[in-house]
């Protein structure tokens, strides 16, 4: 995995386009994930469920195979979450410039999440940004299938080894830019990816970085930025 400090390569890959998490990416984390994973599977299930899952549970994916009456309890739980981040939302500390950035350079941008398309709308008006195409979870397979990056990659016409996925998720972000054939970056603000539970996880990042600020020096350096 490179770092933001890592030697410039000597023939730059060419770079179209970045996607975009939005959650604990683009916006400050404010939900309580594991709260929510407890709400919905009960203690003990997600006591069972996390040790069987190093990397993080997928709990959209989990909930799928439940009856229906269940299955419309648990996502009751989880808009209950996410309206209260709703409430909390916040834009990333250097979102907005490394947009500015990317418009310079007229490099698309677009996003994928797996929140629902109220809270991508209400992020779009709140920060005055825009992300196109901004898939959310009404658009399935979601993340971490690598449909919905690849679709974005055919909307633009460009090639996925010529996007870049971005996102503070291991099992989300990064699988389904690697799935896809696109280079990913992790963000991880804390440095919790260095724990030793994440060593042999099946997808890993080019890139870890502690803060949106870092990526356009990385994309400068490593790049040839193009539209």
């Amino acid at each position: 995995m490179a770092t933001s400090t890592s030697i410039s390569l000597s023939s730059k890959p060419r770079l179209k386009g970045i996607v975009f998490d939005m959650d604990g990416t683009l916006t400050v984390p404010v939900i309580d994930f594991q709260a929510m994973y407890r709400a919905v599977l009960g203690h003990d299930e997600y006591l069972a469920v996390k040790s069987k899952n190093p990397s993080g549970i997928d709990i959209l994916h989990h909930i799928e195979s439940w009856s229906p009456d269940k299955q419309r309890r648990a996502y009751e739980v989880i808009a209950d979450y996410e309206k209260q981040g709703l409430d909390r939302l916040q834009i990333m500390p250097g979102a907005a410039e490394l947009c500015s950035f990317l418009d310079s350079r007229n490099i698309r941008r677009g996003l994928i999440t797996r929140n629902v398309k109220d809270a991508v709308d209400l992020f779009h008006e709140r920060f005055n940004v825009k992300f196109s195409p901004a898939l959310s979870r009404e658009y399935r397979p979601y993340k971490p299938d690598p449909a919905p990056l690849l679709h974005i990659c055919s909307t633009w016409e460009v090639q996925s080894n010529e996007v870049m996925m971005i996102g503070d998720s291991l099992k989300d972000d990064v699988a389904c830019g690697k799935q896809a054939g696109a280079f990913t970056c992790l963000l991880d603000e804390t440095g919790r990816y260095d724990a030793p539970e994440y060593a042999n996880v099946p997808h890993k990042p080019d890139y870890k970085v502690s803060s949106l600020v870092e990526v356009q020096s990385l994309l400068e350096r490593d790049f040839e930025l193009t539209s």
